[in-house]
């Protein structure tokens, strides 16, 4: 085994845990199986997900074994950690189909054939568990007053929490049980805003057990943006950025990496740019080419969602429209992207949307509405903010105007690029 402890320290994947010294020899001396848990509350994951998913890959590459649970149980609940609010309810239906698309886009990042890894949905033991008996075997062994100190509940207090909500942590408590009797599963990962639920696991483990069994957790720091203290993963105009390609383009995907602050290059660089060495990741943050830097950044984590052939597609459309950061390759690497022949940009195209023509008749179609239907911003107030911040351009002709339409008999074209921002744009087709 590596020190694979060690790595996981320097990219700065460890928030707490249970026992450093004893995770350490597990990692670094056993060949553990662990999980991580997601809750299908959607049909795809954002890259706000993606830092337990980067540390599962890298254990799994480590000799570990990864068991990938997705809640179809939990899923139908949600978990109340980081919420003011409740989830709203979906349905079983949507759960079920839910469950499936999560499957397919971690199975990009986590191998889950040939026995290399468990892929387990919790509704297949829940689904079958009486309530009396849980209440009696399960509920029995949790104290009212220590869940009410975890910080999920208390933030919650004030403002209301169901019981449904209150109960998540002993479902998840007990799914590391499950796992542990039936997998030999000792070490569950998550966020630092799960520490309370998962803890709960390793304490129902030894109450069950009525013994010191070897079990632990581990907790990934939340990665904020220093200059907004917002939570990593949102786009210009405050939109999430997700795996699926029919909300996220493979191209945005990439200038997501692309344009990402400055301030958050080093660490970015460490967590999502896994396949290269962590010294060059540094020796990247800090050398006198950012912008390469930025390049490295974006292929290798849109190599990691989409795969090395939409990353180079993806890259060349970007140099093709704003140049290449280091066209003879000055800048040293071992990622791949030092080997792709920049002499192809010509043969990509920036990312299209088709409108009907008939939208642009008569009044035409407002500035913000039309940001909105070409998916650069989630509404039009986030569209009227662009257009009164100067970052709004139709055929490099800056938008000054919050009420401005863009009208047929003035376009003369059927084509047109409209743009937010310095890096985000789209091809407008009419049709």
């Amino acid at each position: 085994m590596s020190n694979i402890f060690q790595e996981l320290k320097d990219r700065g994947f460890i928030y707490q845990m249970t026992d450093e010294k004893a995770v350490e020899k597990k990692l670094n001396e056993e060949k553990a199986v662990f999980y991580c848990g997601f809750d299908p509350t959607g049909s795809s994951l954002h890259v706000g997900h993606l830092l337990p998913v980067m540390a599962m890959r890298m254990l799994q590459k480590a000799g570990h074994v990864p068991t990938v649970l997705i809640g179809g149980a939990t899923g139908a609940i949600g978990d109340p950690s980081g919420r003011s609010t409740a989830r709203n309810m979906i349905t079983m239906e949507e759960v079920a189909y839910n469950v499936e698309c999560l499957r397919a886009q971690l199975g990009r990042f986590i191998t889950l054939e040939n026995g290399e890894a468990n892929f387990v949905n919790n509704f297949d033991w829940f689904g079958n568990i009486k309530l009396l008996d849980f209440l009696r075997d399960i509920g029995s062994r949790f104290s009212v007053n220590r869940m009410l100190a975890q910080k999920s509940v208390e933030s919650r207090l004030e403002n209301g929490l169901s019981f449904l909500e209150f109960s998540y942590s002993l479902l998840q408590g007990y799914d590391f049980y499950h796992l542990n009797k039936e997998y030999n599963c000792t070490l569950e990962i998550g966020g630092q805003d799960q520490w309370g639920n998962m803890v709960a696991g390793t304490e129902l483990i030894r109450r069950m057990y009525e013994d010191e069994r070897e079990v632990h957790v581990l907790t990934i720091p939340l990665l904020l943006n220093p200059a907004t203290g917002q939570k990593f993963g949102k786009s210009v105009g405050g939109t999430s950025v997700w795996l699926d390609t029919a909300r996220t383009s493979v191209f945005d995907y990439y200038q997501f990496w692309r344009n990402c602050d400055d301030a958050m290059l080093g660490d970015l660089l460490k967590k999502f740019a896994i396949e290269l060495p962590v010294e060059e990741c540094i020796a990247l943050a800090n050398c006198e080419n950012i912008n390469r830097a930025k390049e490295i950044l974006a292929y290798e984590a849109t190599k990691l969602a989409h795969g090395a052939d939409q990353a180079r597609d993806a890259y060349l459309a970007a140099g093709s429209k704003f140049g290449f950061a280091d066209p003879e390759n000055k800048i040293p690497t071992t990622s791949e992207i030092a080997k792709i022949d920049i002499s192809k940009a010509q043969d990509t195209s920036i990312p299209a949307v088709e409108l009907a023509s008939s939208l642009f008749d008569g009044d035409g179609m407002w500035i913000c509405k039309l940001l909105q239907e070409a998916g650069l911003v989630k509404s039009t107030s986030d569209g009227r903010r662009l257009v009164q911040g100067g970052a709004v351009s139709v055929d490099d002709v800056k938008i000054t105007d919050v009420s401005a339409a863009l009208k047929n008999a003035e376009l003369n074209k059927k084509e047109f690029v409209i743009k937010a921002g310095k890096k985000n744009f789209r091809k407008i087709v009419l049709v």
